[in-house]
């Protein structure tokens, strides 16, 4: 066997193994559940907001789906890295011909697919959501939400426990699988069926698919969320790592009325601080979607080139962070 396909081999189990450690824990299941039925929740509320009632809808489920993201990497990360190297799994792991490199690399690999499957699952509820929004001359969709919450999130636990109980199978990833599938499948129902049949108005009810593309960016988003998490695990604890990436968050998303100005002027120490400080307002694009706005391919390239240079400084911080850590 080639050196390279073993290491290849190695990434490949540390990463899969992060992402089932993740996916098995009961609160990426809570926060899954109770993210997406808020989601959708919010589409059959009333708001009276005088014609943007819609646009509100929308903007309110990505802003779930951010917050989600955030609080997913962090306790994701924290239960697959700080959590190893106190309980001393880490150590065994790297007492194998594994390097600390590659065990980052795949750990972050892992918890990045994990995510990924909490925002998909968040997409499907944002998509079904501005199909059911309605404005002051509508009305709940509440059969769409009947369908969704019964025939999706609960009948997710109720697989989950039925195949635990009689097939012995772990109850939080089945139940997770079960859950991204049935939420998948009752929403393609709700989308090609008529409004009339599934209790909605007369006015035309239309999925704004342009979410996808916002959804993308905020994916982006959290990845970044990701690796500064991880980085943040390899010397500290859930709490504290929590208190930083909220931190960078919030910084992140006035760095703009911070430092452009500052930076305009020619400050040094405010372009250092533009520089460092993640702009999330590159991946906060939910204003184009107003009217018939559009989010551009080549912009998400350039904010996928911005993802890669991000992650990559961060994680090479992250190394340099964990190569001298005590593990014992």
């Amino acid at each position: 066997m080639f050196p390279g396909s073993f290491g290849l081999r190695q990434f490949g189990t540390i990463a899969y193994n992060a992402f089932m450690e993740v996916a098995q824990q009961p609160v990426y299941l809570l926060l899954m559940a109770a993210s997406c039925f808020f989601c959708v929740f919010l589409s059959v509320v009333p708001y009276f907001g005088f014609g943007d009632d819609i646009q509100m809808v929308k903007t309110s489920t990505l802003a779930v789906m951010l917050v989600t993201g955030l609080f997913g990497a962090v306790l994701c990360a924290s239960s697959s890295v700080a959590r190893e190297i106190r309980t001393g799994t880490a150590l065994a792991v790297l007492s194998k011909p594994v390097g600390r490199a590659r065990f980052l690399l795949g750990k972050y690999a892992g918890l990045s697919g994990a995510l990924a499957l909490l925002v998909y699952a968040n997409l499907v509820a944002c998509l079904l959501a501005s199909r059911m929004a309605y404005d002051a001359y509508g009305s709940a969709d509440t059969s769409s939400f009947g369908v969704y919450s019964l025939g999706g999130l609960l009948a997710a636990f109720v697989v989950g426990g039925f195949l635990n109980y009689f097939l012995q199978l772990r109850f939080v990833i089945t139940t997770v699988i079960a859950m991204v599938i049935l939420t998948t499948a009752m929403s393609v129902i709700i989308f090609v069926s008529e409004p009339a049949t599934t209790g909605a108005s007369a006015d035309p009810r239309v999925v704004d698919w342009r979410l996808i593309s916002a959804s993308v960016l905020i994916l982006f988003a959290v990845l970044i969320l990701t690796a500064l998490a991880l980085a943040c695990s390899t010397r500290l604890e859930l709490l504290p790592t929590l208190a930083i990436c909220s931190g960078v968050l919030f910084l992140g998303l006035m760095s703009d009325w911070l430092y452009l100005q500052r930076v305009e002027e020619g400050s040094w120490w405010a372009s250092i601080l533009y520089t460092v400080t993640p702009n999330w307002q590159n991946f906060w694009l939910a204003d184009v979607l107003e009217g018939e706005g559009v989010i551009p391919t080549r912009y998400i390239g350039q904010a996928f080139g911005y993802l890669v240079g991000y992650v990559g400084a961060t994680l090479s911080v992250a190394l340099w962070l964990f190569e001298d850590r005590e593990l014992t």
